[in-house]
């Protein structure tokens, strides 16, 4: 049984380098993250176009069970004086659900590699720090740093460090061991189809056994654990440590 796992292919290397950065590179984590773009764009264009006050369309009583959702959410979680919050919220449940959901039509999901979730911690661990300083102001955030007491202070520091990665390695590793394990199950039932095809005689057999009919049924099963569920629960915890984590951080 051959089975390869591997990262997003590189389409395009440019020849030179951008400062701090290095090589910039085309990639099918790239390209695809903006398929997603483009789907919920259009998605949000076509459940906003010709909103109206009385007798709604369906698609509109949709955008607006939505929209109170996340409203419900992210007010729910971190009060009133979040309100603001809102969009970014919705726009990274809805980036996570679709990046994780895509490789339902045969693309490489965007979660599937780490330097996504770690671009999404970054912005929000950038959001939490900014949380904390207007909240303690600059002197007061670093004075956190010293207590209970001075000698926690490079623990208190690799606490800090630990959250964006914690939240990266989260969800690129639920989402990586998806892809991995709807990779061995169709090698294996590509192997078994194989084999028990493969026990008729004659040509029969022999045409029989080159077909993978096992991999038709019960993968898609199984996807709807590994891809539905999984995919959905990943993006909604995402979310959710982001507010609480934001919320924690107006209240220190």
């Amino acid at each position: 049984m051959d089975i390869e796992i591997t990262g997003g292919r590189i389409f395009y290397t440019f020849p030179f380098d951008i400062p701090i950065l290095g090589k910039f590179q085309i990639t099918e984590t790239l390209l695809v993250s903006w398929v997603v773009m483009l789907l919920i764009t259009g998605l949000c264009i076509w459940l906003t176009h010709d909103l109206k006050v009385e007798k709604i369309s369906k698609r509109q009583a949709v955008a607006e069970l939505l929209v109170e959702t996340a409203n419900k959410f992210v007010i729910g979680n971190m009060g009133e004086k979040f309100s603001y919050m809102i969009p970014f919220v919705a726009a990274l449940f809805a980036t996570s659900v679709v990046s994780n959901l895509i490789s339902l039509i045969g693309l490489r999901s965007p979660t599937a590699d780490l330097s996504t979730e770690a671009a999404w911690a970054i912005v929000v661990f950038t959001m939490i720090t900014a949380q904390k300083i207007k909240t303690n102001g600059f002197g007061g955030y670093l004075k956190g740093f010293t207590t209970p007491i001075k000698i926690m202070t490079p623990f208190n520091i690799l606490s800090e460090l630990a959250t964006p990665i914690s939240m990266a390695c989260r969800h690129f590793g639920n989402i990586l061991s998806g892809v991995v394990i709807n990779g061995l199950i169709y090698a294996a039932l590509a192997l078994a189809s194989s084999k028990l095809f493969g026990l008729i005689p004659g040509i029969v057999g022999s045409v029989l056994s080159k077909i993978p009919f096992l991999d038709v049924g019960i993968p898609a099963i199984l996807s709807v654990y590994f891809d539905w569920f999984s995919g959905i629960m990943q993006a909604f915890i995402f979310c959710m440590l982001t507010v609480m984590y934001i919320a924690n951080a107006a209240e220190e």
